[in-house]
């Protein structure tokens, strides 16, 4: 694989506390998202945040690590879906960090049984560039569910 550069920006208008910003897809204009600080804090509507982005980066890279995982065995999968839940929280003497990302996949793959979803859902883990990234500061965890009509 080549190497891989995106670029994201945002634009922000006045104090933190009180301000918002539009972050921006920078390389492929594939997306414009308004943000506050309240996002960080509480879900607000039509708002993301940085954890948001994280959650939906690493859901999006373990979801194509399963694929390609499972195609590799002989069970491609029909559909896939993957929740990321990144949870950020204050560590003593460290202040605020990411300290955990938990994978929720559920697939349909004919032919997979639920051994084979978790040794593929495991090789998707290690093999996914954004658990690793995340590994290095928190706990990963991986829950895969073989839905109806996958074996």
């Amino acid at each position: 694989m080549p190497r891989i550069v995106r670029e994201a920006e945002i634009d922000w208008e006045g104090t933190t506390a009180r301000g918002s910003g539009v972050v921006r897809a920078a390389s492929t204009g594939s997306f414009e998202l308004s943000t506050t600080i309240a996002a960080r804090i509480d879900v607000v509507e039509q708002k993301t945040s940085p954890e948001e982005l994280l959650a939906a980066a690493h859901a999006t890279c373990f979801v194509t690590s399963l694929g390609s995982e499972l195609a590799r065995v002989g069970t491609p999968p029909e559909r896939m879906h993957v929740r990321c839940t990144i949870t950020m929280d204050e560590v003593a003497g460290q202040g605020h960090r990411i300290v955990a990302s938990h994978i929720a996949a559920r697939a349909t793959a004919p032919g997979a049984d639920d051994a084979s979803l978790a040794e593929a859902a495991d090789a998707a883990d290690a093999g996914c560039p954004f658990s690793a990234l995340i590994r290095a500061s928190a706990a990963v965890t991986v829950e895969a569910v073989l839905e109806e009509g996958g074996s």
